[in-house]
């Protein structure tokens, strides 16, 4: 058994058992999903010839995956990872072999393949919220899992980045379809291996949770509420620099290199700000922090507007990426805290469901707005989102199912109640909660 230390590291929580073999699986499986909307969209548009079709296709695709997650999520709370995550996965990745075999069939209907690609995300793993809920069992102590969950984040935003790369490395020698090929390769093989770990063997399942906490009621949604819609705020506030950015360049005259590097600016602002955040003991409640975090975002965003040139928007951009990465983990912290142990794949579900829905909605209403009002007003606006769902209040605060007077915050229980289990400095990090 392992003692985290008084101040755990990074190395600390990959030195927990299995951990590292539990973590690179799931990173290898959701590398996927950095990979198969590129591959996906130049697959249907070489197929159709036409970009309407194929947004159609990968906005059915991305909707029947985005939408019904926490739904998915709750197969795999009820059932575990081997018994639902797994069959989910290997289905996924086979309907995505369909499909990309459709894509390089001559003459096939766009509607056959917007058919195939809504039933194929309806089929999606959720993998990165099982991966939280294994880490929330092989963590117990609050401060490991608040790191952990740093890194989980930091490493989720460099798949989506290298993600496209390797796409563009296929296509280079191989036809599109070949893209989601590998995008099914990799999420049978890293959800296979993580899903027969024994640390998401031991995931707790939500029969075991509701013989201990009961099943949870209204107060879990009156719970999961702040960083719902926190998270749906900053989805929209991050969708909107994308165009944003685009918009700018191109009333300058600057070419596409420029937008690049400009969100390459928001990618490393926000993975330095969620290493930063993982790294710092705070003395506030995950509660307490989320909204300065919506709000630090909403004011950069802002500021961002009022750029005179390229380097001062690089700047702006990249302090308001710093807000990014730790309000997600804050807002997965509050969720994984907010109800029983075997309801934490779900409970993360929703906030990623509210995550992907803010930013659908942040493109389209950007979008109406750029061709409205000038470029300043549209950042205003879109930071002026981030900062309204920062009063959104905080809601009740521990775990659903704790005796009377032990619900607590995950920082006063670090600091203040030693007979707390999220507060032990002995807790051993290799048993699952």
């Amino acid at each position: 058994m392992s003692t985290p230390p008084s101040r755990p590291s990074y190395a600390a929580v990959l030195r927990v058992p299995h951990a590292r073999r539990t973590f690179a699986a799931a990173l290898v499986g959701r590398l996927s999903y950095g990979t198969v909307g590129l591959a996906l969209m130049l697959s249907v548009t070489r197929a159709t010839g036409s970009y309407a079709v194929a947004g159609t296709v990968m906005a059915l695709f991305g909707a029947t995956s985005v939408f019904l997650s926490p739904y998915r999520a709750g197969l795999v709370d009820r059932h575990g990872p081997r018994r639902a995550l797994l069959p989910m996965a290997l289905l996924y990745a086979a309907l995505l072999c369909v499909l990309a075999a459709a894509c390089e069939r001559p003459g096939t209907p766009a509607s056959v393949l917007a058919v195939t690609a809504a039933l194929t995300g309806l089929c999606t793993p959720p993998l990165g919220s099982t991966m939280r809920a294994v880490w929330a069992g092989m963590l117990p102590d609050r401060r490991m899992l608040q790191r952990a969950y740093s890194l989980d984040g930091v490493a989720e935003e460099l798949l989506f980045v290298s993600g496209p790369l390797l796409v563009g490395v296929v296509v280079g020698v191989a036809p599109p379809a070949a893209g989601v090929v590998l995008s099914a390769l990799l999420v049978a093989a890293g959800t296979l291996a993580f899903a027969t770990s024994p640390a998401a063997g031991a995931l707790r399942t939500a029969d075991g949770a509701e013989k201990d906490a009961g099943r949870p009621g209204a107060g879990h949604g009156r719970a999961l509420l702040q960083p719902v819609l926190v998270t749906a705020g900053v989805g929209v506030a991050v969708s909107a620099v994308d165009l944003l950015v685009v918009a700018f360049a191109g009333q300058r005259g600057l070419g596409a290199d420029t937008a690049a590097w400009v969100l390459a600016a928001l990618s490393v602002g926000s993975a330095a700000g969620g290493l930063l955040n993982g790294a710092v003991t705070w003395g506030s409640s995950a509660r307490a922090r989320l909204p300065f975090f919506a709000a630090g975002l909403g004011l950069c965003l802002a500021a961002a507007g009022l750029a005179p040139g390229v380097g001062a928007l690089v700047a702006a951009v990249a302090c308001a990426g710093l807000f990014v990465a730790p309000a997600l983990t804050t807002a997965y912290l509050i969720a994984d805290e907010s109800v029983p142990p075997g309801f934490r794949n779900r409970a993360g579900a929703w906030v990623n469901s509210a995550v992907n829905a803010g930013m659908s909605a942040g493109a389209a209403g950007v979008g109406l707005l750029v061709e409205r009002l000038p470029l300043p007003v549209c950042f205003a606006v879109s930071g002026a989102v981030a900062v309204a769902v920062a009063l959104v209040p905080p809601g009740r605060h521990g775990r659903p199912g704790e005796r009377p007077g032990a619900a607590q915050s995950s920082s006063e229980a670090e600091s203040s109640e030693p007979e707390s289990e999220s507060s032990e400095p002995e807790s051993e990090s290799s048993e699952p909660a």
